[in-house]
């Protein structure tokens, strides 16, 4: 019996053996498994956490880069360079990297008269300048038998623009006819002779005697409002309802407001919305966006010279602007660029304005 007990006990314990050996096996598996598990669930955390500094890394440079490029930079959205008022309208059109600087091109020279200093669209007239009616200046012709009367009219037969500023005009009043189906715009002055403002002076209805009027450069014109369905008439132009069309987009065609307000200590006249002043696009994009009058800009221009022009983007062109001095006595030399189209203008007074088209 005690062989048996015996025989019993030792089956039992074999038995608890093997039983020990496999619950230490599935503990054991039990613990590779969840390291298995732990491991690369730390690897991945590890690995996004990497990538989350990277990006914020990216992102830093980036916002570095950008604000860098804000301080250093001219941007996309500048219409004027040299540090001017941005215009929203060129925003996506041109940008500075466009611009060719001063050195890309060479320079010729160009001899140019006194006579000169008193032609071109950038001339001077005022109460200080006078006007000497140079026939190599202007040429006015009839009014009436050059516009597009389908878009505007004219006050009479006889008044005379000059011929560029006719063509800009027609342009510029077809696109408000198209903008807003008007055709109330009528023009009611413009190129005066000597006698005319001579005449203009001794019945009071001007301050100034012939040759101090803007009008003899036959670049300005008065508008008035005389609506074709039979309305009361609104007398002189203003940029009020549809109208304000035309004094948004005016310097489009190269046209400014002659006597602005706030000015009249510049001009010599009181403020007049009426009065518009055609100097060419590139300046009438810089004086609008920069609200100066004309004297302001002509004074502004002598800080500019060949090696340092002014830079204007009006949106779908850019162009050099510069000044040069004239001589004292004789024929001045004046630098232009050698394959560049350009176009010269006296001021009326002291100098020339060289006006450089880059594309």
């Amino acid at each position: 019996m005690n062989k048996d007990y015996e025989r019993r006990e030792h089956r039992r314990q074999g038995a608890s053996k093997r039983y020990k050996v496999r619950y230490d096996r599935i503990v054991a598996a039990v613990l590779v498994l969840i390291v298995l598990i732990v491991i690369p669930a730390s690897c991945m955390k590890s690995c996004k956490e990497g990538k989350k500094d990277s990006k914020k890394k990216n992102s830093d440079n980036v916002s570095e880069t950008n604000n860098s490029n804000s301080t250093t930079g001219t941007g996309s959205g500048s219409t004027i360079i040299d540090n001017l008022i941005t215009s929203d309208e060129t925003n996506s059109i041109l940008t500075s990297s466009d611009l060719t600087v001063a050195s890309d091109y060479s320079f010729n020279t160009e001899a140019y008269s006194s006579t000169d200093l008193s032609c071109g669209s950038l001339i001077l007239v005022n109460q200080d300048h006078q006007y000497t009616f140079p026939e190599e200046d202007a040429d006015p012709i009839t009014l009436y038998d050059n516009i597009k009367t389908e878009f505007y009219s004219v006050s009479d037969y006889v008044m005379r623009l000059d011929s560029d500023v006719i063509d800009q005009l027609n342009s510029m009043m077809e696109a408000f006819y198209n903008e807003s189906g008007n055709t109330d715009i009528m023009i009611i002055g413009g190129f005066r002779t000597l006698e005319d403002q001579n005449d203009k002076y001794y019945s009071g209805s001007s301050k100034y005697m012939g040759g101090y009027a803007d009008y003899h450069t036959a670049r300005s014109f008065d508008m008035g409002i005389f609506p074709k369905d039979g309305s009361s008439s609104s007398g002189f132009y203003s940029p009020t309802g549809i109208y304000t069309w035309i004094d948004e987009h005016a310097a489009e065609y190269g046209f400014i407001v002659r006597f602005p307000e706030g000015k009249e200590n510049l001009t010599g006249e009181a403020p007049r919305s009426q009065t518009y002043r055609y100097v060419g696009i590139p300046h009438a994009h810089y004086i609008k966006d920069n609200n100066l009058c004309l004297e302001e800009y002509i004074n502004l221009i002598k800080e500019y010279n060949s090696s340092k022009p002014l830079e204007i983007n009006t949106g779908s062109k850019l162009y050099h602007v510069y000044y040069a001095p004239a001589s004292a006595g004789g024929s001045t030399e004046v630098p232009v660029p050698a394959s560049k189209t350009y176009t010269v203008s006296g001021n009326n007074s002291d100098g020339f304005i060289v006006t450089v088209s880059l594309n």
